[in-house]
């Protein structure tokens, strides 16, 4: 049985990471990379358009210890307005916790040039944000 989507975002103060699951919701993909410092919000909706997904997964910032720092409670807040923004749509936040390192370690194993890395890490990184979700939550 098919169903929605969950398009993931992991959002840095410079670039969004964004991935999607497949249609079974087994598999994390990395899609995109937007600029945090334009008007992202309007690419969003094109992607929400396009993948019409169930669940936007919002990674969260938290401390090594697990608290909620101020970059968590910026997620928190982008939570709430893009709630607001798509009403059908369940917004979830989910630990992300040294997503970026993974995602950097994983592209430095591979051999991915530094110049190359820059533009991947983001999306890589959404990606293992929304792998993690999938998996914890039996999904996978």
């Amino acid at each position: 049985m098919l169903s929605r989507r969950t398009l993931a975002l992991d959002i840095g103060t410079v670039r969004i990471g964004v991935a999607v699951s497949d249609p079974l919701g087994m598999f994390a993909q990395g899609i995109a990379v937007l600029s945090a410092e334009s008007s992202w919000l309007e690419e969003l909706d094109a992607l929400v358009k396009t993948y019409d997904p169930e669940t936007l997964l919002l990674g969260v910032p938290l401390r090594t210890t697990g608290a909620r720092g101020p970059e968590a409670e910026k997620i928190e807040e982008w939570g709430r307005v893009l709630s607001e923004r798509y009403p059908a749509v369940n917004v979830v936040l989910h630990d992300e916790r040294f997503s970026t390192v993974m995602a950097t370690q994983a592209l430095l194993e591979g051999d991915v040039s530094r110049k190359n890395r820059k533009g991947k890490v983001d999306k890589v990184a959404a990606a293992l944000i929304l792998q993690s979700w999938l998996d914890r939550s039996g999904r996978a």
